[in-house]
């Protein structure tokens, strides 16, 4: 039995969505509810992100920080899609990279912020230098599993810098809702 979380809230897109991980705790039993991993306010930029993937989104495989820069880690979340499945740009920035790598096409957009988003396997739709806004199609799905195989999944990166963030910290905000006086 999948649990999931539906989040609504006023993101980029203001649409309801729902996360899931797969993989539960230690990779078995029922899988466990993802729910936000926002840090302190300091750790977050002033705007946040939209998943790149369309209602309802599904992490396969959540990020797993390495203790050290070189150790083994997961460098960002998986997102179950099939394939040619819209891959939308998570906030507006510019395509700063659109090629393959190895043998997956990759796709790296530097957001406003600064902060850098990297999504593979894709077919991409935009070209080095473009402008892209928030929830923008900038790309589809590849046929091909990549590292989600047998499945077709999207991996999504973060990067502040030569850091790899969660980019699911980036997406969901526990913060009060405030109604302020009319």
């Amino acid at each position: 039995m999948v649990r999931a979380t539906v989040v609504a809230g006023l993101l980029a897109l203001g649409t309801a969505w729902a996360v899931a991980d797969l993989a539960g705790a230690g990779g078995s039993g029922p899988p466990a509810v993802v729910t936000s991993r926002v840090g302190p306010a300091s750790d977050r930029p002033a705007a946040l992100m939209s998943p790149p993937l369309d209602a309802p989104v599904t992490v396969a495989r959540p990020f797993d920080a390495p203790p050290q820069p070189w150790a083994p880690g997961h460098r960002g979340v998986d997102l179950a899609a099939s394939p040619m499945r819209a891959v939308r740009a998570p906030a507006a920035g510019v395509v700063t990279f659109s090629g393959t790598v190895v043998d997956r096409g990759v796709l790296t957009i530097t957001h406003d912020d600064g902060l850098r988003s990297s999504l593979e396997p894709i077919v991409p739709g935009v070209t080095v230098g473009q402008r892209v806004i928030a929830g923008q199609v900038v790309a589809t799905v590849a046929g091909t599993p990549g590292h989600c195989a047998p499945a077709t999944c999207l991996h999504w990166g973060l990067r502040r810098g030569e850091t790899y963030l969660d980019p699911m910290r980036w997406v969901l905000d526990r913060g009060p809702v405030v109604l302020l006086p009319g």
